[in-house]
């Protein structure tokens, strides 16, 4: 099992789960990636070590975040992709020279070209993107009903009708807000 730092939510697609390190993008924004570091220690999580990045670095890594997310949120409610995410989610893909290989195990794992080298680590990111936004991923681009997320996520369940990027952070507060809604009526009715 790999390692979990405690604020960075993992999904099932790379590519959304990278745009959820700004939360509560309608609301409260958070960012998750404010240090080199921290974008540091986020593609660890992910599979992604690198030993150092840039202010430049992070830049451009907030950069392909925000146009991933753009382009992810207009697929989700099928409107035109911009253009101009389109082109950053592009340059990312071919700056890089990761190469997925195959482990003892049987599992897949990337091989950046160098431990340091962020833009292959990016690469991967805008590769996973391209692939869930072009339809090739079993699966549909959603987003969170949460007034204050409205994260672009990658829907696998079943039937296609998830409704939070997460359930255990939005869906919860909206099961809680739905239980003290449901308190202050019953107690406001004699119930």
């Amino acid at each position: 099992m790999r390692a979990r730092l405690p604020d960075f939510r993992l999904g099932n697609v790379l590519a959304t789960s990278f745009t959820g390190t700004l939360s509560e993008r309608h609301g409260d924004a958070v960012e998750r990636i404010p240090t080199p570091q921290r974008l540091v220690d986020w593609l660890a999580v992910n599979g992604l070590a690198v030993d150092s990045c840039t202010t430049a670095q992070l830049d451009l890594a907030r950069e392909l975040r925000e146009s991933i997310h753009a382009a992810a949120s207009a697929a989700a409610i099928q409107d035109a992709l911009p253009a101009s995410a389109v082109q950053v989610i592009n340059d990312c893909s071919a700056q890089g020279r990761a190469a997925a290989i195959l482990t003892p195990e049987g599992t897949r794992r990337w091989r950046l070209s160098s431990a340091s080298c962020v833009e292959d680590a990016l690469s991967v990111i805008a590769a996973d993107a391209i692939s869930i936004i072009a339809g090739e991923r079993d699966g549909k681009l959603a987003l969170c009903a949460s007034s204050t997320c409205q994260a672009a996520f990658f829907d696998t369940s079943q039937s296609r009708t998830r409704k939070w990027c997460d359930m255990n952070t939005c869906g919860n507060r909206q099961k809680k807000a739905r239980f003290n809604a449901n308190q202050r009526k019953n107690r406001g009715s004699g119930g």
